[in-house]
């Protein structure tokens, strides 16, 4: 079939090979040209050709075409076939992919010296590959992290020593137990880390995961302190227990002293993770009203600041701020949380930075009891992020109501109530605000010389799974 014939069907912006090109980046595609003029690479001239049409359409800004593509690759006077052009297409995609993976490989240089290994020993050649074992060996010993994937790479070395030793000499002693230890924990932190991150998900988006041999891992890992030690082993066997088992609780003490004292051994990504699983257990424990883990969550904040954890390109997300206060006034630690919310609203996304600044303030002033200071701050931003304009109109509700501003009380809740159904996605924030409306409603109702009122609204409040403002209803309430 005729090229031209196929224009409409076969757009060259859609295909994969546009969309991978697309994706790298300007030095990428200069180091890919340079690969496709080697000839130990690229042999043949189509796919270069396709390249410089490719890097021209993107240096131009021209969309790049079927047509032009197939009269740049065969001449003008040829009616080439679909078929054709896309061999060439798919000749120049196999490059870029061949380009790619030797980019990963030489990213990753702590590997090198085992794989040098590894060639030299299928070559016979013993003193390059002792040499370059030991290199490897010397190479992730220096290196300071102690991950699931360290004992990977400690079991390579450790195979490949072996499969050096087991040829032709089975007099020889192995290393079949150096080999066999190192697999079996590369295996136990990678299981329970993976372990950790299913829990995680599974809260989330309410999946359900079979974990396979996880509690055969478990117990040996229970029976093994030394295993326990491991910060890439430890830590997670740790956080799974105390996350799925009520006697796991006492263990959340081993894990924070163990991740305060060894965070260094594990990359930031893998502490992130462990720190927001930790915070999360506390808000946890919080919401089944234990208020020591509130020390414990802002213990486990403050050194995530501290080690830069919580930023992303250098960025701090607004709902961290948010909780970050929210969780230090909960545990009196004003001064701090002053400190905290100017030194770190410069870090917040420049959409969110003026909102979540002045409302964390406002929180700051009505934990000082500097109601209409609170007040003042909450007129000042225009709180375009859900969850921030919510938290506004509950604390401007709470001043309301305690400054015995009634009238202003009943329009904010018919105003706030109005917003609140207008709002197609919020689930489990629109049962709470709807909640904390019809409690206050409910107060501003409640006959305070009536012990059955009383009696039965404190009961209600108690007892209602969603209400995060509960502790300030009871204390609203006639002793």
């Amino acid at each position: 079939m005729a090229l031209s014939r196929q224009l409409q069907k076969n757009a060259f912006e859609n295909t994969l090979l546009w969309q991978a090109f697309t994706e790298l980046t300007r030095l990428e595609r200069k180091h890919l040209g340079q690969w496709l003029h080697s000839p130990f690479f690229c042999r043949r001239e189509p796919p270069r050709i396709l390249y410089d049409y490719l890097q021209n359409c993107l240096e131009s800004g021209t969309p790049p075409g079927m047509e032009s593509a197939g009269a740049i690759l065969f001449g003008t006077e040829k009616s080439p076939r679909i078929k054709d052009l896309r061999l060439v297409m798919s000749e120049l995609l196999a490059q870029i992919e061949h380009f790619l993976v030797y980019k990963e490989i030489f990213n990753q240089p702590e590997t090198f010296d085992t794989r040098v290994a590894a060639a030299y020993r299928k070559r016979g050649l013993e003193k390059h590959f002792r040499q370059s074992i030991q290199s490897a060996k010397i190479r992730w010993t220096r290196q300071p992290h102690r991950h699931a994937e360290y004992f990977d790479a400690r079991a390579e070395i450790e195979y490949e020593l072996y499969q050096h030793l087991s040829a032709d000499r089975r007099t020889e002693a192995l290393n079949l137990q150096a080999l066999s230890d190192q697999t079996d924990t590369a295996y136990i932190a990678r299981k329970l880390r993976q372990a950790c991150m299913a829990l995680s998900h599974q809260t989330v988006y309410k999946a359900e995961y079979s974990f396979g041999l996880l509690d055969a891992v478990l117990d040996y890992v229970h029976r093994n302190e030394s295993l326990q030690e491991l910060p890439a082993v430890g830590l997670y066997f740790y956080c799974y227990i105390f996350l799925t088992r009520p006697e796991g609780e006492k263990l959340f003490v081993r894990f924070k002293t163990q991740l305060l004292d060894q965070q260094d051994q594990l990359p930031a990504d893998e502490l992130r993770n462990l720190y927001l699983l930790a915070i999360n257990f506390c808000i946890r424990k919080i919401n089944q009203s234990e208020a020591i883990y509130f020390l414990e969550a802002l213990d486990l904040y403050r050194s995530a600041l501290k080690t830069g954890l919580l930023l992303e390109n250098g960025l701090l997300s607004h709902f961290a701020y948010n909780n970050i206060v929210a969780i230090a006034l909960k545990a009196g630690d004003i001064d701090w949380v002053e400190t905290f919310i100017h030194s770190y609203s410069p870090l917040l996304e420049k959409k969110h930075r003026e909102a979540s600044f002045h409302l964390n303030l406002a929180r700051v002033e009505y934990a000082k009891r500097n109601l209409k200071s609170a007040l003042l701050h909450l007129q000042q931003a225009d709180y375009k992020d859900l969850i921030n304009n919510l938290i506004a109109k509950t604390l401007q509700l709470k001043i309301y109501y305690e400054t015995d501003e009634f009238d202003a009380l009943f329009a904010h809740l018919q105003s706030m109530e109005t917003f609140i159904r207008r709002q197609r996605v919020i689930g489990y924030h629109k049962t709470n605000y709807l909640n904390i409306i019809r409690f206050t409603r409910r107060l501003m109702k409640l006959n305070p010389n009536s012990r059955q009122d009383c009696k039965q609204l404190r009961q209600q409040i108690e007892t209602e799974a969603v209400l995060t403002e509960k502790e300030w209803f009871l204390q609203q309430m006639p002793t």
